[in-house]
């Protein structure tokens, strides 16, 4: 017998594989890094939004976006306006251009979309123009001024011409406001005041002060503000100090409305404190007015005497 060392190996039935040739001696690639900030590509507002908005129907995505990008928070505007919820991404367009279409620059929506959400939806038709309509026919407005208007007081666009606006005028031109472009350009934020909630209650509490209701009116001809300041934050505390601690009175208000329009706690009380420190008796519309420097200027003067 052959031994088994000896015997010759029987061929294989599939051929040897060929061996892979050896890799190249190069070194390894450097592991990736990402790129610094300064090197990635920003994502445009837009798209950083829409990666927090993947679950929503398309039609409520893109209203989110567009009211985003316009600077207006949708929770907020939701909040204050349901209505929006069902509005079609349309109808808002709608209301972006016609607003555009009447002066409006894009950057001016966020403010007025912000603080007066029910525009949003609101009717062209049935809404917006009549009050256009208004700025012009009633007030003398020119639509080269439209913007000017609005962005001073967005709250025109979201207030009744009918049960609003025109009430409003005819209450302040019987109290014997005649400058319609005053109440436009200074003061539009009268014509959005309610006759009966506001601005007659206020000339009614000037009046029990102690004063005529002529002297009332006559305070709010000569600062249209004070129908703008609430009664019990304002009217009350600063009425009560004058009285109290700087020893005014009625006679002070009449001949110097505008008292009511400073700080109290900012303006008021530390002018007269320090003058009171001084020793300097000033006139009321002096101390207020007065910048620092030339507050400080008064009281050295007074002291020298």
């Amino acid at each position: 017998c052959r031994s088994a060392a000896s015997t010759p190996p029987r061929p294989s039935r599939w051929p040897s594989p060929t061996p892979c040739p050896p890799p190249p001696s190069s070194p390894p690639p450097p592991p990736r890094r990402s790129p610094p900030c300064s090197q990635r590509t920003s994502m445009t507002p837009a798209e950083a939004l829409s990666l927090h908005l993947p679950e929503l129907p398309s039609a409520m995505r893109d209203k989110i976006l567009s009211l985003e990008l316009m600077g207006v928070d949708y929770g907020r505007a939701l909040l204050l306006n349901p209505a929006l919820r069902d509005a079609a991404p349309e109808s808002i367009h709608a209301v972006v251009t016609f607003l555009q279409s009447r002066g409006l620059h894009f950057k001016d929506l966020g403010r007025v979309f912000g603080m007066c959400p029910s525009v949003l939806t609101a009717s062209v038709r049935a809404d917006l123009r009549p009050v256009f309509a208004f700025l012009t026919d009633d007030l003398g407005v020119p639509e080269a001024a439209y913007r000017r208007v609005v962005v001073k007081c967005p709250r025109v666009l979201a207030c009744s011409v009918r049960d609003q606006l025109r009430p409003a005028l005819i209450y302040l031109r019987r109290l014997g406001f005649r400058d319609n472009r005053a109440l436009a350009f200074q003061d539009p934020i009268l014509l959005v005041s309610s006759v009966e909630r506001t601005m007659a209650p206020k000339l009614e509490y000037l009046a029990g002060l102690g004063m005529s209701r002529d002297d009332a009116v006559a305070m709010a001809l000569r600062c249209p503000a004070l129908f703008t300041f609430n009664v019990e934050r304002n009217y009350k505390p600063k009425f009560e100090y004058l009285v109290e601690e700087m020893g005014g009175g009625v006679e002070d208000v009449k001949a110097f409305p505008q008292y009511f329009t400073f700080s109290l706690e900012k303006r008021i009380a530390p002018r007269h404190r320090a003058a009171a420190d001084a020793g300097v008796d000033l006139p009321l519309a002096d101390m207020l007015k007065a910048t620092d420097e030339e507050f400080s200027e008064m009281l050295e003067r007074g002291r020298s005497r």
